[in-house]
């Protein structure tokens, strides 16, 4: 497959070039900064710059490609960028017919137990105060990608409560819109599950159209 990954230097999405690299897809890096993404972005990925949040840059940069992934994340202050680089990534896959994958947030998932009613946003054993403002943006990110047209093919990804670096495994359990937790109550995957999670939707896609969740 021809993959165009966009946030390509950051934590997940530079996992999500290795993956893919790993699997032996030609992936198209994109970044901001070219200078950035030194040491950041796996060798073997084809590295260009543009912005996430111009549809035109993500219309270029996915022509002729098979998958777009969105796996951007706005600097603290800055998470009302999420909403406007969504609009962009889902305008640009649009105009050159590709799919577009995103990365999102735990915060628009329910509570367990719950019966739907609560979000994880607005439960502070999941989202402290600090964390409130991308869970937010998340949300509004998720509903961006349900208000588009009918021809808009999109698929979200919402990680557990905690994303963290750690080790590939290979394994993850699979969920839909309510956060998954362990026997102890826990939530967590780390980055490197997250993409392969993510890399096998995009091979063998399952939710079209829709969010899914992942967790150990």
């Amino acid at each position: 497959m021809r993959i165009t990954v966009f946030g390509a230097a950051g934590n997940v999405g530079s996992r999500v070039v290795a993956e893919a690299l790993a699997r032996g897809h030609h992936v198209t890096a994109v970044v901001r900064d070219a200078a950035r993404a030194a040491g950041r972005v796996p060798a073997g990925a084809e590295l260009r710059t543009g912005d996430a949040g111009n549809a035109q840059d993500v219309a270029a940069a996915s022509a002729g490609q098979d998958v777009v992934i969105g796996a951007t994340r706005p600097a603290p202050g800055s998470e009302g960028e999420l909403v406007a680089m969504a609009r962009a990534l889902l305008a640009g896959a649009e105009e050159s017919g590709v799919r577009l994958l995103l990365v999102g947030g735990a915060g628009n998932l329910t509570v367990p137990g719950s019966e739907g009613r609560t979000a994880v946003a607005d439960d502070p054993a999941f989202v402290p105060a600090a964390w409130r403002p991308i869970a937010l943006a998340c949300t509004e990110q998720l509903a961006v990608c349900r208000a588009a047209g009918a021809d808009a093919d999109w698929t979200y990804l919402s990680p557990p409560a905690l994303l963290e670096p750690g080790v590939r495994t290979g394994t993850y359990r699979l969920g839909a819109d309510e956060l998954l937790v362990d026997a102890a109550g826990a939530s967590a995957v780390s980055m490197e599950d997250l993409a392969v999670a993510l890399l096998d939707e995009a091979e063998r896609p399952r939710h079209r159209r829709a969010r899914f969740t992942v967790a150990y």
